[in-house]
């Protein structure tokens, strides 16, 4: 089912091997997602929220917006590029609050129009 971020929390989408990074949050499993920093982007945001939440380190490389949505607007999800195959041990989730899924078995996690559309296009079927 689509939904879209809170106004100003940024989404990221890490894929890997065809599968989506998943973190276990309030009973669900959910993309990492935080609120940015004084000035900085979407990009360095979705980097530095998947690397305190699971040690992963990432790169922000595409942002997906809403369609319509003012570029002010702050909510979005960013596409990140996996730099590391293992987190490092400074992630705030355990390995057991941590998924790697396929779109298929993440279809019970609430995702944006616009990510759902770029996982559709970016991960085997």
């Amino acid at each position: 089912m689509p939904l879209e971020p809170a106004e100003g929390v940024v989404q990221a989408v890490v894929l890997y091997d065809g599968r989506l990074l998943l973190v276990e949050q309030d009973g669900g499993w959910r993309l990492p997602s935080g609120t940015p920093q004084p000035a900085e982007t979407g990009e360095a945001t979705a980097a530095r929220v998947v690397y305190e939440l699971t040690g992963y380190l990432v790169d922000g490389t595409e942002t997906l917006g809403r369609r319509g949505a003012a570029p002010e607007s702050g909510a979005s999800a960013v596409v990140c590029q996996l730099l590391s195959e293992s987190p490092s041990d400074g992630g705030r989730f355990t390995p057991d609050q941590l998924r790697w899924a396929t779109l298929a078995e993440a279809g019970d996690v609430a995702l944006p129009e616009a990510v759902l559309a770029y996982l559709r296009g970016h991960t085997p079927v």
